[in-house]
């Protein structure tokens, strides 16, 4: 466990709850990624089907890390996690909040051309993607990085004007 510590360079105990957080969601996608290719399959073989996906799921976020490290400005490692939790939790509820916009707005596949819809339900997600990346950072205390993320973010759609 020191190691452990000494790696992700965690000083108070209270911190080790973002590397757990964090393995217990990769174990959840790890599940629906299983569910969703063997959701016909008996349970044990999605089960058994969970652990080469979590493995791989696994290496995949610590190469991620790995290149993420140099390039995010952040005092400690294992505020990498809390960053990668914010983006996990922010796109999956621009999606919940998306989808009763458009409702409320009137637009379905049935009364719209599908491409058109899907057009629309990505740019209104990605509406509300901008607004609670900041507010979730906010929440998970990195209101700073999303904050400098996000106006760089806004710089590239064109919006300079609107942050200067």
């Amino acid at each position: 466990m020191k190691k452990f510590k000494e790696h992700w360079e965690i000083q108070k105990n209270w911190q080790l709850i973002f590397p757990v957080l964090g393995l217990i969601i990769l174990a959840y996608s790890a599940f629906k990624i299983s569910y969703a290719f063997l959701k016909d399959q008996n349970i044990v073989y999605t089960i058994t089907a969970v652990f080469p996906v979590f493995y791989s799921l696994l290496r995949l976020t610590l190469y991620c890390f790995k290149k993420l490290e140099k390039k995010w400005i952040l005092d400690y490692k294992w505020e990498m996690i809390r960053v990668f939790i914010v983006f996990a939790i922010t796109g999956t509820s621009s999606v919940f909040v998306g989808r009763p916009i458009i409702k409320l707005i009137g637009i379905t596949k049935e009364n719209l051309n599908p491409i058109l819809y899907w057009i629309l339900f990505i740019i209104i997600g990605l509406i509300f993607y901008q607004i609670l990346l900041v507010t979730f950072g906010w929440l998970f205390g990195q209101f700073k990085f999303f904050w400098e993320f996000e106006k760089k973010m806004l710089r590239r759609f064109g919006l300079k004007r609107f942050l200067d």
